[in-house]
């Protein structure tokens, strides 16, 4: 099978998850999943993430879920630029999110970060997804 939409998967599985009241989550692992995990970490949204190795071929990212007074932390989180229509903006067009409550991931020449660093850095890029 294959999979054309590596980034909308992963969202997808998230939001599924919490649907669900999963604790966790797995799919295959790539290096764009594991930034992106990474910022959902660092911003609260999630506890955390692994990547298993057990079989080097494909590695397993597990993500855990948050949860906050039975609800979920995360309460939307949408694919913006997809491979059909790639969205890029300069800094000063980068998205707030609900009112700088929630965060966009931005894809930038220095890797993956949130709209608040890309905006203090003074660089744009690919808005990736928006997290609210």
């Amino acid at each position: 099978m294959s999979l054309q939409d590596p980034i909308a998967d992963f969202l997808t599985r998230i939001r599924n998850g919490q649907m669900v009241r999963k604790k966790s989550v797995s799919m295959p692992s790539s290096k764009i999943k594991t930034a992106l995990a990474e910022i959902l970490k660092q911003e609260g949204y999630i506890f955390g993430y692994s990547v298993s190795h057990d079989n080097p071929k494909k590695p397993v990212l597990d993500v855990q879920l948050k949860y906050f007074e039975g609800r979920s932390v995360i309460e939307e989180i949408n694919r913006v630029s997809r491979p059909g229509l790639r969205i890029y903006k300069a800094t000063e067009e980068l998205p707030v999110v609900k009112g700088g409550l929630g965060v966009a991931i931005i894809s930038t020449c220095q890797g993956m970060m949130t709209n608040k660093a890309a905006r203090g850095l003074g660089i744009g890029g690919e808005v990736v997804c928006t997290v609210s």
